[in-house]
């Protein structure tokens, strides 16, 4: 696998984050790790964002640490498999995490739902060649805040990393028309929950921005049309990720979707 060039940005999000898209890169082999002082971009780091780079290949991780290093990055891990990525993101804390799908043993889908069970608050970013239903659903699903294709050029790769790295992942386009068809067509791996207990909980007004949320609408969208401020924006998805137990924007959008709160037609 190498990293190449592609289509630029389109919309999705975690709690603060606005929804948009993006592209993909490359990987080496063998998991090596440096702690950098708890992954917090500091203590040894320059405040550079810390990255954990998971990839079977080794040449394409050799690849991606010498990219991201020159663009401002500090690489602190690389996996060779997804267990090896779990474990690093545990030891080390990295801001980041760019990681492949397909791997033997434990894949990237299944590390990153342990990650986010184990509750590490990272920035995640799927490097992958495959765009398909099968792939880009249970990543999302799993947490993952953004997905990009291997084909994405240095730019957009870099602009997604510090796009999920702020709370506002992105997707590549085809990632991203792959979710709205399969949102259209009844995506439902889960059943419908139009009486969810999650969505029982929610306020009036909570439920005014999971809707907003479900129409990809940004904070400042949000705002306007809430006649309210950002900041109170901002805490009312905080409240609906909380309550509907969601890692992202991305997954409340899906979520609103599938309870039948938004037509993803419209």
């Amino acid at each position: 696998m190498t990293a190449a060039a592609g289509p630029g940005p389109e919309p999705v999000a975690r709690p603060g984050g606005d929804i948009r898209t993006a592209g993909p890169a490359a990987d080496t082999g063998g998991a090596t790790g440096t702690d950098p002082g708890a992954g917090d971009g500091s203590d040894g780091t320059g405040g550079a964002p810390t990255v954990v780079v998971c990839d079977d290949h080794p040449v394409v991780r050799q690849g991606l640490r010498s990219f991201l290093e020159a663009r401002g990055f500090s690489v602190v891990g690389e996996a060779a498999d997804g267990a090896e990525a779990v474990r690093l993101v545990d030891e080390l804390r990295p801001d980041l995490l760019l990681t492949d799908l397909v791997m033997a043993g434990v894949d990237g889908v299944e590390a990153i739902r342990r990650i986010r069970a184990a509750g590490h608050d990272l920035g995640i970013l799927v490097l992958t060649s495959f765009s398909g239903a099968d792939m880009v659903i249970p990543a999302i699903r799993a947490g993952a805040d953004g997905y990009l294709l291997k084909d994405a050029g240095p730019a957009t790769l870099e602009d997604a990393l510090r796009a999920v790295g702020r709370g506002e992942p992105m997707l590549a386009p085809e990632a991203a028309a792959v979710v709205m068809a399969k949102v259209a067509e009844g995506m439902a791996p889960e059943p419908p929950v139009p009486s969810d207990p999650g969505l029982d909980r929610l306020t009036e007004r909570e439920r005014e921005v999971l809707m907003g949320l479900g129409r990809g609408l940004s904070n400042r969208q949000l705002a306007a049309e809430l006649f309210v401020s950002e900041k109170t924006v901002k805490t009312h998805v905080s409240s609906v990720l909380a309550k509907l137990r969601v890692h992202d924007r991305t997954q409340a959008a899906l979520y609103a979707v599938r309870v039948g709160l938004v037509d993803p037609r419209r």
